[in-house]
Order: C-alpha cells, then structure tokens, then sequence
C-alpha cells in the first residue's frame, strides 16, 4: 500500500532535514578541531632562562612537517646544549650521531621577546623564521618545548630530558600535548638511545 503524497513530503523533508543536521555537525566539528589546533599555547609561567642552560636529551619529536615524516625512521637520541646570553637570548646547539658514525649538527640564535619563555628564531638552514615556547619544564628533569614556524601551519614540538630515561607519565603527557597541537599519532616519536657526538 503507498504512502498518502502529504505522508511522503513529510518523510522527504525529516530525510533532508537530517543530512543538513549531518553536514552541519560535521563542519562545526572541523570547525571546533581548527579552533583547537590554532589556539595560542604559552609558555610556563615564572620562567627561569638559567634553569634550562645546560645539556638535554631530545627524547621526543613530533610533527607533521614531510622532511620529517621522509626521515623519521632513521632518527635517533640526539643532544641540545642551551647556552643563555648576556642579553638574554639563548643559544641552542644540537647534534646527533648518525649511522654512518658522522655527525650532525645544527644551531640556531634564540632571541628573547617580551613573554618570558617565548623565543623567535630564524633558521638558516630552512630560512624561516619559528616561535619557540618552552610551555612545561622541571628544569632538573624535562622540558616541553613547542614551536610554530611562521606564514605556514606547521608546528613542532620536542621533548627534552636530562637523562636518556623519562617515566612512562612523561611520555604520555608529551604525546597528549602533540595531539592536542594537531600533530598526527603516526608522527610523534621517542626517539631510540644513541651514541653521543664529541663536543664541538
């Protein structure tokens, strides 16, 4: 038996009401995950550039930048020496042993801005100019350090230590963060222990 023409509008209309409903949803979910994404992190409140001079492991790395993503599988535990200036900026020297024995380094000039714990530096090796936020740090154990490279979305977040080990807590606050920063599961990494570089 068919449907009355009224009774078949009307279930017309609840059906196209519902994919609007579905369409609306989804757009307010894309809508509130960019809001997330881009929403400003800071840097820890009463932070000290002294605490973190010295050198730290970089345990974690995670992003969504393809050189990255291109290298990752063959990254490991390398070291980041942070020196402060005079003026209160800060040097940052990295350096990881690679498979070949060679080693790799990089380093760049953080300058200070008016946000303690905010730092702007340019890297030459890329020519870009990053937004570097130290936004968690136990100056004797960790620090979470999160940078926005500037005109591009992508963003970077590392996870220095003061030894080769952090507890599993850690960890998860480090892949919680990258998360919530918009990097992918896939490409957030605790990098595997390596040999050290000599001091330069």
């Amino acid at each position: 038996m068919s449907l009355p023409r009224g009774v078949k509008k009307i279930q017309e209309a609840l059906v196209t009401t519902q994919a609007m409903t579905t369409i609306m949803l989804r757009a307010l979910g894309a809508l509130l995950c960019s809001l997330v994404v881009t929403a400003e992190v800071m840097p820890q409140g009463d932070f000290n550039l002294q605490g973190v001079a010295g050198k730290w492991y970089v345990i974690g790395f995670a992003t969504n930048a393809q050189w990255f993503v291109k290298h990752r599988a063959e990254m490991k535990m390398g070291t980041a020496m942070l020196t402060p200036t005079a003026d209160g900026d800060m040097d940052m020297a990295y350096a990881r042993r690679n498979a070949d024995g060679s080693c790799w380094r990089m380093n760049h000039l953080a300058k200070k801005t008016n946000l303690p714990g905010k730092f702007i530096y340019k890297s030459e090796r890329w020519n870009n100019e990053n937004d570097m936020r130290v936004v968690d740090v136990k100056y004797d154990e960790y620090a979470l350090i999160h940078t926005k490279t500037k005109g591009v979305s992508a963003v970077l977040t590392n996870l220095y230590a003061r030894g080769t080990d952090l507890s599993p807590d850690l960890l998860q606050k480090f892949r919680q963060f990258s998360l919530d920063t918009g990097v992918r599961p896939e490409n957030i990494a605790i990098f595997p222990k390596n040999d050290e570089c000599p001091a330069a």
